[in-house]
């Protein structure tokens, strides 16, 4: 191998390599990338043959990356980051108007509860500019370049992004008329929660420590289907007000106590800051939240 050789690094080699390096296996990138895993093994081979270094050790729990392989991922990730500046950067039409594509990524009930509607609004403004709109009930990487702006509603653990606070959340008990009414009668609260595999979100263990021996009737994976489930009779669902408020049949019990506030926040990375497509929608967002701080407040 001459060093000659070394230095003719392919950008597709690079790309494949950081997935791998962000998925762990073989198939797992194959599927991201929707290729076959005897590509994603073939380029692999190509970088590492490119750098003149082992950069993975494959082992039974799947992909390691070794000392260089680390090195290597990191260049990668800056090298994708890059790119996407260049895609971004200025980004318009002859007449000045904004283009491109922008990946947000937020909480399912958030996302169809309160920003659908103002995320169309905002394309109306902006004809140029296209929405990737995904939700996920836990957070996914920015730095893995799966989304370009991505809302959160709780703690934060990401040290370097950028965070603008989007008002508090607030929540109440909320269910149809003939469930409130059972409460205030005396009668034991029927509730409606998260199902197992989100047993561990904030919401479901408030409600275990503090009624711990109350049934619960209906278990579903996100807050939207918990409200209509609610509306529908099968009991009482803890959601934030947003919600509650602007789905019609439900009313709000006087079932306390009540969880504290949770904050939301807007993230961006660091580096996309001076982005125009992600200012605008940016700014979008952070106006959109606070129009409606009533919507989400006690």
């Amino acid at each position: 191998m001459t060093d000659k050789k070394r230095t003719e690094l392919d950008w597709q080699d690079m790309r494949i390599f950081l997935a791998l390096g962000r998925y762990g296996s073989l198939s797992a990138t194959a599927r991201a990338l929707r290729v076959n895993h005897a590509t994603v093994a073939r380029r692999v081979q190509s970088l590492e043959g490119s750098a003149g270094q082992k950069l993975v050790e494959r082992r039974p729990e799947g992909y390691v990356l070794t000392p260089a392989g680390r090195n290597t991922l990191q260049v990668a990730a800056e090298m994708e980051a890059a790119a996407q500046r260049i895609k971004h950067a200025g980004a318009s039409d002859e007449d000045g108007s904004l283009r491109g594509l922008v990946r947000i990524n937020a909480p399912p009930a958030l996302t169809q509860g309160f920003m659908l509607a103002r995320l169309t609004r905002l394309t109306e403004s902006y004809p140029g500019i296209d929405i990737d709109l995904a939700t996920n009930l836990r957070s996914v990487s920015l730095e893995r370049h799966k989304a370009d702006i991505a809302v959160r509603v709780g703690r934060l653990a990401d040290a370097d992004l950028i965070a603008k606070s989007l008002g508090l959340m607030s929540f109440g008990f909320y269910g149809a008329t003939a469930q409130c009414e059972r409460v205030e009668r005396g009668e034991p609260p029927v509730f409606i929660s998260f199902n197992e595999e989100s047993a561990d979100l904030p919401g479901t263990s408030w409600l275990s420590q503090h009624f711990p021996h109350c049934r619960v009737s209906f278990r579903a994976e996100n807050h939207i289907l918990q409200a209509i489930a609610a509306r529908d009779g099968a009991g009482l669902a803890l959601l934030p007000h947003y919600l509650g408020r602007s789905l019609s049949g439900l009313s709000l019990s006087a079932l306390g106590p009540l969880p504290a506030p949770r904050d939301m926040w807007l993230l961006i990375r660091r580096q996309d800051r001076n982005v125009p497509t992600l200012r605008v929608v940016t700014q979008h967002l952070i106006d959109s939240f606070k129009e409606s701080e009533t919507l989400f407040g006690a």
